[in-house]
C-alpha cells in the first residue's frame, strides 16, 4: 500500500480543516434560531467566520487540534502493523505541517513531545471485517470539551433533577445534567455521544464512538430515537447558548447507544464534543492505500464568508 501514509495525511488534514457536511448543517441551524444581535448570535457568527477561514488557507480550525482518534476496519490478511506505522508517520509530518498542533505532553515529565507521539497517543483502534476495503474514520476532540465528559453511576442523587434511577427517565436526568454541567467550558454549541450499560471503560470508549454518528441520522432503536429528540428539544431551552453567553442554541447532537451491563452496574457515560466537531472518514482501496471514497461528504456551503464559494469535501 505505498499511497497509504499519504492518504492518512490528507485524512488529517482535511479532518483538522474543513468540518463535515452535517456539522456545517447544524451550526447553520443554531444560527438561524439564535436571537439577532446577542452576545451567543456574535459568537455563533465568529465560529462560522473562523469555520469559513480554516478551508479556505488549509488551516487548523481550533488551536486545540485535540487527540487524534483512528477507528480502523481491515479486511482480513490486511498488515496492521504496516498501517500503524504509517499513521504515525503521517501524524508527524501533519504537525511539521502545522495541520496538528504540537500536543503531547508526558503526564510525568510535563515535556511536550513535540511530534504528537507518546505512550497512548495517538489513539488506534483496528477491527477486521468481512468487506474488501479499508474503512479508516478519524475524530479530533479537543481538552477543553474532553474535560467536560462525565460518567455517572445510576442511581444517583442529581443537583436539582433529584434521583435518577435505572431507567429511561433517570437516563434523561443524566444528559440534562450532563450538558448542564458542562456549560461555556465545553465550547458550545456541542454535541454529545453517550453509552449507556457497559462497564467504566467500554462505556467511555461507546460513548465516543457514538460521535461518528451524522448529527442528523435516526437511531434505529425507537426508544433512542425518542429520547435523542428529547434531549436536543430539552437542552435547547436550558438557555446556556453559544460559549456559555446565554441563548437559545446549545447542542447540535445527542448520540445514545447501548450496551449490556452488570446487574450490579448501571453507567451512563457522555462523550462531549464541542463545536469544532472534527470528524472525517475514507474507504481505501487495500492494495494501492489511496483513497476511493469520502465519508461524511455532501453539500459543505459557505457558513458565513461573503460571496464565498461551495467548500468540498475533497481531497487536497
Amino acid at each position: 500500500m505505498e499511497h497509504f501514509k499519504d492518504s492518512m495525511l490528507n485524512l488529517i488534514v482535511e479532518t483538522s480543516t474543513n468540518l463535515p457536511a452535517d456539522v456545517r448543517r447544524a451550526l447553520k441551524g443554531s444560527m438561524d434560531r439564535e436571537k439577532p444581535g446577542t452576545q451567543s448570535d456574535l459568537a455563533l457568527q465568529t465560529i462560522a467566520i473562523n469555520v469559513d477561514m480554516a478551508v479556505t488557507n488549509c488551516g487548523p480550525i481550533c488551536q486545540d487540534t485535540g487527540m487524534p482518534t483512528f477507528e480502523i476496519k481491515t479486511p482480513v490478511g490486511v498488515n496492521q502493523i504496516v498501517m500503524k506505522k504509517q499513521i504515525l508517520d503521517a501524524i508527524v509530518e501533519a504537525t511539521k505541517q502545522g495541520k496538528l498542533r504540537p500536543n503531547t505532553v508526558d503526564s510525568l515529565t510535563g515535556k511536550n513531545t513535540g511530534n504528537n507521539l507518546g505512550d497512548g497517543a495517538p489513539i488506534l483502534h483496528f477491527e477486521q471485517w468481512e468487506e474488501p476495503d479499508i474503512e479508516v474514520r478519524l475524530i479530533l476532540k479537543g481538552g477543553g470539551c474532553e474535560n467536560k465528559n462525565i460518567q455517572y453511576s445510576v442511581p444517583c442523587e442529581l443537583p436539582d433533577l433529584g434521583r435518577a434511577d435505572r431507567t429511561l427517565d433517570g437516563v434523561r436526568k443524566c444528559l440534562l445534567h450532563a450538558v448542564w454541567q458542562a456549560q461555556g467550558q465545553g465550547c458550545s454549541v456541542g454535541a454529545i455521544g453517550v453509552a449507556i450499560g457497559g462497564d467504566r471503560t467500554s462505556g467511555y470508549s461507546y460513548a465516543k464512538q457514538q460521535l461518528f454518528r451524522e448529527l442528523d441520522d435516526i437511531n434505529p432503536n425507537p426508544e433512542l430515537a425518542k429520547l435523542e429528540a428529547y434531549v436536543m428539544e430539552s437542552a435547547n431551552k436550558l438557555g446556556i447558548g453559544a460559549m456559555g453567553f446565554g441563548g437559545l442554541a446549545t447542542l447540535i447532537g445527542c448520540k445514545i447507544g447501548s450496551y449490556h451491563r452488570l446487574p450490579a452496574s448501571f453507567f451512563v457515560t457522555v462523550a462531549y464534543d464541542c463545536w469544532a466537531f472534527r470528524r472525517l472518514g475514507v474507504v481505501i482501496d487495500p492494495s494501492s492505500g489511496k483513497i476511493k471514497r469520502w465519508l461524511y461528504k455532501g453539500d459543505t456551503p459557505a457558513m458565513k464568508m461573503a460571496n464565498a464559494e461551495a467548500l468540498p469535501l475533497t481531497g487536497r
